[in-house]
């Protein structure tokens, strides 16, 4: 680990409650074990590597020990849903030389392009920003209609995908909620996509999921060329995480 991820590591563990702060610490301890003891090994459980330094769920340590294992090819990344910047998947990975694309319906500024992502627009967004056709990652957060951009993507094929599921639905059920253009979280379970849902849609465009952060929130999926055998596969209702966010909470653990 560098310096600079030890110092933002440790800034981020004061900022925490001192019971999370702890479970945070443990998992960190926990994911640079599993780094220098099965590099030669295929990744069997990608929650072993959970690290928080500016992600949510520990979607840091979670892409570092995938591109470890996969390797790079341009270090481009793209995320919508962003908000500021400041907590999301790929701050990171920017912080570390790569370069990429963020965007977000309601923020701009430190790097942030204001601009709402739909299906209907995203591939334009994509060649205005001029991204390359396969970028090493696409993390897609705009809390309800995920399932239905990743799907309208046809021409772009980034080799790692990250992107929110709704846990509430079980792992053995096949549910997208229906797309709606100004959806806001109305304290219901009707949104966004099921993991079943979502390792279909990846399946059939050429995607095998890898698992889930910790918590149910995101899923990882890895384009079959690029993942090899480096990866142990299980099928999704093995790899699926219950809902770990309460009432009241965002996915992500922040307060909505």
């Amino acid at each position: 680990m560098s310096g600079k991820d030890l110092r933002q590591l440790v800034k981020s563990f004061w900022e925490l409650p001192k019971p999370e702060a702890m479970m945070w610490v443990g998992k960190y301890l926990k994911s640079e074990f599993k780094r220098a003891s099965d590099k030669a090994e295929k990744i069997k459980n990608i929650r072993d590597y959970e690290m928080r330094i500016y992600s949510q769920n520990g979607e840091d340590g979670i892409l570092r020990a995938i591109f470890e294992r996969m390797g790079t090819t341009n270090q481009y990344f793209v995320e919508f849903g962003v908000e500021s910047g400041r907590e999301c998947n790929t701050r990171r990975l920017r912080e570390t030389g790569w370069r990429g694309l963020w965007m977000d319906a309601a923020y701009e500024g430190n790097g942030v392009k204001k601009e709402k992502v739909t299906p209907g627009n995203i591939e334009r967004l994509l060649s205005k920003y001029r991204v390359p056709r396969e970028p090493d990652l696409l993390s897609i957060d705009i809390d309800g209609n995920d399932y239905w951009v990743w799907e309208a993507i046809r021409h772009y094929r980034p080799r790692v995908v990250v992107i929110e599921y709704n846990a509430g639905w079980g792992p053995r059920e096949e549910r997208v909620a229906k797309y709606e253009a100004d959806f806001a979280p109305d304290g219901t379970n009707n949104f966004g996509a099921s993991l079943a849902a979502l390792e279909k849609l990846g399946r059939k465009k050429g995607y095998v999921l890898l698992g889930c952060d910790g918590r149910g929130v995101n899923a990882f999926f890895g384009r079959k060329d690029a993942i090899e055998g480096k990866f142990e596969i299980r099928s999704e209702p093995e790899l699926y995480r219950p809902a770990g966010y309460g009432p009241g909470a965002k996915k992500g653990g922040r307060s909505s």
